[in-house]
């Protein structure tokens, strides 16, 4: 068995994998990145649309050209990449009882690969999750019905059309109304295909407001809300769905209607891909499904850092890279053994789903990701220490399906009394 070692490894080699390996091999430390496909970029190679990099790099982008922009980096690079190459699991050496440091005590991470050179062993003394989120399917939201041909994740469609270059069906639902979802729409419009509708179980939109504008309004497409999708005809192949509008809560069957189509296309949410973290003993935060992370994005595994998709799922590709890059920037730091003396608790508080990190560090900058759980106009985002309205932030508008952000610096925390068991809670009022 071959034995490799690097100082920090990277698995996944998409957007985040790549923007933070960069930045580990901007610091001069030995990096590699694993990925399982035969190709960087991760799923932007198959996402042909424009709409990416209007922050990373100021200009509109299709996913494959954004994705080009960092692997040119790479290949450049002293980088390694090992292409169809799957980590199948890793854990953390100690052979101390002292906590993991790479200034204290010999401790490193070893990840067993299968590649197509047979089964290899990397160390590093660093690890960076980056595998990002995969599609929730049928059986995770449960609709009943037969099990015809025809019932597709949107992601997988998307492959299909623009990367196999097969059509899946003529006359299409869309089940949920995520991003990908109402991209695929549109893109089922382009190619010739008569999209019915698309269903939303929600009383708003899970996709971002541009997409709502520019892939059903644009095309006609017309958008169901407050409607479950509570069965889907057909044996052999699908021939339509039921849908029944909801109302206080409660599906009314007695208004449920059909829609006649050969093909479905499920769009019900993403969730980060962290079956391997989870088996390595990562924690995981029960509403994200992704990696409980410090403000340094470590997670209770010294010298185990998630970013990108994999630690929550985010609205922008632009965002991956910005968190991937501060995340192999803190790996660095902890390499060299710079490491936060006092870190609080970040909570979410009225009105917010979640807040990233769990940990931050009141003696430097932060930027702290979130979403809230309500749809609303002329909110207020409230900071609170330690029951103590710290600062106040007026949101024009604020709906689950865009990120909140924001920045705190050393100069928020001056003037308050802050120790370890400090609580900072984020509210929306």
């Amino acid at each position: 068995m071959r034995e490799i070692q690097y100082d920090a490894v990277v698995i996944g080699g998409g957007a985040a994998g790549l923007a933070a390996a960069l930045e580990l091999d901007a610091e001069g430390f030995s990096c590699a990145v694993i990925e399982r496909e035969d190709h960087l970029g991760g799923i932007l190679m198959q996402c042909i649309h424009n709409g990416f990099g209007l922050h990373e790099f100021n200009e509109e982008l299709t996913g494959p050209e954004f994705a080009e922009r960092f692997i040119e980096r790479v290949i450049k690079s002293k980088i390694a990449v090992y292409l169809n190459t799957t980590v199948i699991n890793f854990s953390a050496v100690n052979l101390s009882s002292a906590p993991c440091s790479p200034l204290s005590v010999p401790c490193y991470k070893e990840l067993s690969c299968v590649s197509p050179n047979g089964v290899i062993k990397i160390k590093s003394m660093a690890l960076l999750l980056a595998m990002g989120c995969r599609e929730r399917n049928r059986g995770n939201i449960r609709i009943p019905g037969a099990r015809p041909a025809g019932v597709y994740t949107a992601g997988l469609a998307q492959r299909l059309v623009n990367i196999e270059g097969f059509i899946p069906g003529k006359e299409i639902a869309v089940i949920g109304s995520g991003d990908i979802g109402l991209i695929m729409a549109r893109r089922m419009s382009w190619v010739g295909c008569k999209v019915k509708a698309v269903v939303e179980i929600m009383p708003y939109p899970a996709g971002l407001t541009r997409n709502i504008v520019q892939c059903l309004r644009d095309f006609d497409i017309p958008l169901y809300l407050s409607s479950q999708t509570t069965g889907i005809f057909g044996n052999d192949r699908v021939e339509g769905i039921e849908v029944t509008p909801i109302e206080n809560g409660v599906p009314v069957s007695d208004k449920s209607f059909r829609i006649d189509c050969d093909t479905v296309l499920l769009s019900v949410g993403l969730v980060p891909e962290n079956e391997l973290s989870r088996a390595a003993g990562v924690k995981l935060n029960s509403v994200t499904n992704g990696p409980l992370v410090d403000s340094y994005l470590m997670t209770n595994m010294d010298g185990v850092f998630a970013c990108g998709n994999v630690l929550h799922v985010h609205d922008l590709v632009d965002w991956v890279c910005e968190e991937s890059r501060r995340a192999g920037r803190y790996a660095a730091k902890w390499l060299r053994g710079e490491y936060p003396s006092l870190q609080i608790q970040a909570k979410a508080g009225s009105h917010i789903r979640y807040v990233n990190p769990a940990r931050i560090a009141p003696d430097r900058e932060n930027l702290i990701y979130m979403r809230s759980m309500i749809v609303k106009s002329d909110a207020v985002l409230e900071l609170r220490m330690d029951n103590r309205v710290m600062r106040t932030r007026k949101e024009r508008y604020v709906q689950p399906s865009e990120m909140i952000s924001v920045k705190l610096s050393p100069k928020d925390f001056e003037g308050l009394e802050v120790n370890r068991d400090s609580v900072l809670e984020f509210n929306i009022k």
